[in-house]
C-alpha cells in the first residue's frame, strides 16, 4: 500500500470506493435481468448517478454503437459524427439528423436543412441539447445557437480536422488540438478527446493526461479538504494507480468493467458522482461549490441492453464480473 501518498482525508473518501464499487454492482445486477432494487444503499436506490465506467452510461454506449461504429470508419466522417453528436450530446437530435439525411457522413450533410430541422423542432417545444454540461455558443455566432455549432462541425472537418486528429500523437496532443477550436474550453475539449479516443481513428493512452471538471473539483474538495485543487490531475492520478489496494482495504470486491481498470476518466467522473452522493450521505461536507441537494431522482426501467464496448479494448462481455457478490461494508 501507498496509503501515505495522498493528503489527509474526510471520511467521504471511503464512501468514494464503496460508491464506485456499489455502483459497479448496480449496473451489473442489471444487466444480468435482475428486478429492482439494485442496491440497499438508500442514497444509490433514490437518486440518479452515472455509471462508474463512463463508456457505460447510455448517451456513451450510444454514442459507440450508433455514431463512432455505426457507419464509414474514415477519419473525417468518424470526427465529424462524433464532433456533430456531441456538440448537442443528446441522442433524440441525432435520431432527427438520421430521419433527415440518413447515414451521416461529411459528404452528405447539409447544415442548412439540419439548421432548419432544429428550429422547427425548438419551435415544437423539443429540447436539442442534453443538460447534461453546458455548451456555449459559437463565439461571434449570432442566433440560432444550433446554428453555430453545426457551422462549426461542418467547416472544422471540411478544413481537414478528421486527419489532424489522426495525426495526433498523444491524448494530450488532440486535446490541445480540439481546445483551439471556437468555444471549446478545457472540460468539454477533453470530453471530446476521450470520445475520439474510443475511435480507430486514434489509439492514444487514457491514463496519460486528465482534466478535471468543475464537479470533480468539488468531489475532490469533499475527499481531500482544504487540498490546492491545482493538484487535482495528480489527485487523480494516485487514485486511479492506487485503486486495487483501496478496494482491497476497505474489504470491496470490484472486478472492473469485465476485466478492465478504473481509468483516469472514470476516477474524474466518480469525483463528480461523489460530489452529488455526499450531498445526501455526507452533509457536513460542503465542498467548493456548497450544493446540498441531488437535483434528479433515480426511475428504475428494468434490464439493460446488452453493452457495447470499443473492439480496441477486447473486453468479454459475457463474462460476469466478481461484483456481483460485492462484499458491502458499512
Amino acid at each position: 500500500m501507498h496509503m501515505s501518498r495522498l493528503p489527509a482525508q474526510s471520511p467521504v473518501f471511503k464512501a468514494f470506493w464503496h460508491f464506485a464499487a456499489e455502483r459497479q454492482a448496480m449496473y451489473e445486477r442489471r444487466l444480468g435481468g435482475e428486478s429492482a432494487p439494485w442496491s440497499d444503499d438508500e442514497v444509490l436506490s433514490n437518486f440518479r448517478f452515472t455509471n462508474v465506467f463512463r463508456a457505460s452510461d447510455r448517451v456513451s454506449q450510444y454514442l459507440l454503437r450508433h455514431v463512432i461504429y455505426g457507419g464509414s470508419q474514415t477519419p473525417d466522417d468518424v470526427v465529424f459524427r462524433i464532433l456533430l453528436f456531441k456538440l448537442f450530446n443528446k441522442i433524440e437530435t441525432w435520431e432527427f439528423f438520421e430521419t433527415e439525411f440518413g447515414a451521416i457522413s461529411l459528404d452528405t450533410f447539409d447544415p442548412s436543412r439540419a439548421t432548419d430541422l432544429l428550429t422547427r423542432a425548438r419551435l415544437g417545444g423539443r429540447r436539442i441539447y442534453s443538460n447534461a454540461y453546458i455548451i456555449p455558443c459559437v463565439p461571434g455566432w449570432t442566433s440560432p445557437k444550433h446554428a453555430g455549432h453545426l457551422h462549426l462541425a461542418m467547416t472544422t472537418c471540411e478544413a481537414g480536422l478528421g486527419d489532424r486528429v489522426s495525426d495526433s500523437g498523444s491524448l494530450r496532443e488532440l486535446f490541445f488540438l480540439l481546445r483551439g477550436m471556437p468555444g471549446l474550453g478545457d472540460f468539454l475539449a477533453f470530453q471530446f478527446a476521450i470520445d475520439m479516443a474510443y475511435s480507430d481513428v486514434v489509439n492514444h493512452d487514457e491514463n496519460e493526461f486528465v482534466v478535471a471538471g468543475p464537479g470533480a473539483l468539488d468531489g475532490i474538495s469533499k475527499v481531500f479538504p482544504g487540498i490546492d485543487l491545482k493538484l487535482a490531475p495528480q489527485l487523480i492520478k494516485m487514485m486511479t494507480e492506487e485503486q486495487d489496494d483501496w478496494f482491497t482495504f476497505f474489504g470491496l470486491r470490484f472486478g472492473g468493467l469485465f476485466g478492465r481498470r478504473l481509468h483516469l476518466i472514470d476516477i474524474q467522473n466518480l469525483f463528480c458522482e461523489i460530489s452529488k452522493y455526499a450531498r445526501v450521505a455526507h452533509p457536513d461536507q460542503l465542498g467548493v461549490a456548497g450544493r446540498t441537494r441531488i437535483k434528479q431522482t433515480f426511475k428504475p426501467a428494468g434490464s439493460l441492453p446488452s453493452p457495447y464496448f470499443p473492439p480496441k479494448w477486447g473486453l468479454r462481455t459475457d463474462v460476469c464480473s466478481p461484483n456481483r457478490e460485492l462484499l458491502l461494508v458499512s
